[in-house]
């Protein structure tokens, strides 16, 4: 999930990176551009790298060599799109050894307005959710603290969008345009917050210093670095124990302690967190705090909402009621 832009963010730059010398001098000026649909296949992809493994592709534009290029070196198991330029056509359907699932999108498809799901028999109805999302749902700011600018405001839209697809319960935290943290699936409102924040903050600490000057031995696979910096942000000592670090790193990195991680993390501000049901206790902001929320989007409806609110207005977190569930069951 991610709005494209001329680069790619940080977290994006190590595919770009790894693929500037495949690309054509044209696409080059100081420094590697990317195509609005690469870039922002570049972030989303980028935003949990972790989970982002044998996954299907959605495109809402159609995909060109750039992204075709990019989807090349990740494992993947499908795509669907518009359309697809020839030369990207080419690309993709070389992946898995001609295997690789290509499905081009019938723009005259209507779904059914009403969505059915059986279950041991009993059967499920429900209207589908054609929710638009737009400003308009953050209108109502029931903090003391009433200020969004353009960029809280596109953050939010984005984390709500998110929502609208991912399996409820869920939460998501956004910043600069990308989807940093999605908690999906849970059964409580906290567990979701929790998780979403532990991604984000996973995604912020890729970023650090420590992790940036990661050396990794030649022919590992892109899984394989991510498993690895994945272990050393979250266990530096295990991945570091003499006879395992020569196997992925060519230098023995130091170790990024709590204390590291915490200075860095304390650096990650102006996130935007969204809910796609209401918090029913202040906990939730307590979690968010920590991780660099300072706006926030949620439906409201809780008898507590008072209890959030004042938890907000601690921080002086704005916060908006959009007054829209986005469970998707």
């Amino acid at each position: 999930s991610a709005t494209s832009f001329k680069h790619v963010s940080p977290a994006g730059s190590a595919i770009a990176n790894e693929l500037s010398s495949e690309l054509k001098s044209s696409y080059f000026i100081d420094e590697l551009e990317l195509s609005p649909l690469a870039t922002a296949f570049a972030r989303a992809r980028g935003s949990d790298r972790m989970s982002s493994f044998g996954d299907f592709i959605a495109l809402s534009r159609i995909c060109d060599v750039l992204t075709a290029r990019l989807i090349s070196k990740e494992v993947s198991d499908g795509i669907i799109a518009p359309d697809y330029e020839n030369d990207a056509f080419d690309i993709l359907k070389s992946k898995k050894k001609g295997a690789y699932t290509i499905i081009k999108i019938d723009k005259d498809f209507v779904p059914e307005p009403i969505e059915v799901k059986t279950v041991f028999g009993i059967t499920f109805e429900q209207q589908r959710n054609n929710c638009k999302i737009t400003d308009d749902l953050l209108l109502n700011i029931v903090t003391k603290n009433k200020f969004l600018s353009n960029e809280d405001k596109r953050n939010l839209l984005l984390a709500l969008i998110t929502l609208k697809y991912t399996q409820s319960n869920s939460v998501c935290f956004a910043k600069d345009g990308q989807a940093i943290g999605i908690g999906a699936g849970q059964q409580s409102r906290i567990h979701c917050t929790r998780l979403a924040a532990s991604k984000a903050d996973v995604w912020f600490l890729r970023q650090a210093p420590h992790v940036q000057s990661l050396h990794f031995v030649d022919g590992l696979t892109r899984a394989e670095r991510d498993n690895a910096i994945d272990v050393y942000i979250n266990n530096s000592k295990d991945i570091l124990e003499d006879g395992a670090w020569q196997k992925i790193f060519k230098t023995k990195p130091c170790i990024f302690s709590e204390e590291e991680k915490n200075e860095w993390l304390s650096k990650n501000t102006n996130v935007a967190l969204a809910s796609d049901a209401f918090f029913p206790f202040s906990d939730n902001i307590e979690c968010a705090k920590k991780s660099g929320v300072t706006v926030i989007a949620e439906p409201g409806g809780s008898l507590r909402d008072k209890d959030v609110i004042e938890a907000c207005d601690k921080y002086n977190i704005a916060m908006a009621f959009t007054g829209l569930r986005l469970f998707h069951h």
